[in-house]
């Protein structure tokens, strides 16, 4: 008798999620939407951002942006926020190409340029992507979230000791965004990681 295959919680619920995000990139009806998928770390945001990417639902390609390649440090979710939405998304949603740089974390310097096309879809992912500011740029917002035990093993877990020392600056910098900009009420689609 064959055994069932071991429940994935996490995947299911990244899977439905992935479904209804392209759902709704297909109703936009555009040939370079934009999603923007904002939550706290450990939640599943880059997972979550990567199957959307993968399972995107129009003939053209789509640019994943994630904000861990743009934040300038430990102490820069505001920063990167803002250059995320002012050097990617505005130019894109006039119809220009946006530029942005990569943080090299370990030399804690800026490094290559990369582009970003507006004819293509893009997805802009992390937390601190999500504003009153960034909403109306988005045609299709997402927040993701979960407990923080779930959050922080799983953080770890693949930032390993990294990340360890600096988990609570970095929430502190989380709750800040949320209290101030109230993601979650700007989202179209919120999913709830287990």
């Amino acid at each position: 008798m064959p055994t069932a295959a071991a429940s994935d919680p996490f995947g299911e619920r990244l899977s439905a999620a992935t479904a209804r995000i392209c759902g709704a990139v297909t109703a936009v009806s555009a040939s370079n939407p934009v999603v923007v998928i904002d939550g706290r770390s450990g939640a599943g945001k880059s997972s979550l951002a990567s199957r959307v990417a993968r399972a995107w639902p129009l003939h053209t390609p789509v640019q994943l942006l994630a904000l861990d390649s743009v934040y300038p440090g430990w102490g820069g979710l505001e920063r990167g926020a803002e250059i995320a939405r002012d050097q990617v998304l505005r130019p894109h949603g006039r119809g220009l190409i946006g530029t942005w740089r990569r943080w090299d974390w370990e030399l804690r310097e800026e490094a290559e340029a990369h582009a970003v096309d507006p004819a293509l879809g893009l997805i802009v992912e992390g937390c601190g992507a999500l504003t009153p500011a960034t909403a109306p740029l988005a045609d299709v917002t997402v927040w993701v979230d979960g407990p923080p035990d779930s959050r922080r093993r799983r953080a770890l877990e693949r930032d390993g000791d990294g990340f360890r020392s600096h988990w609570d600056m970095w929430a502190a910098q989380e709750d800040a965004h949320i209290a101030r900009h109230e993601p979650q009420r700007l989202a179209h689609v919120r999913v709830s990681t287990p």
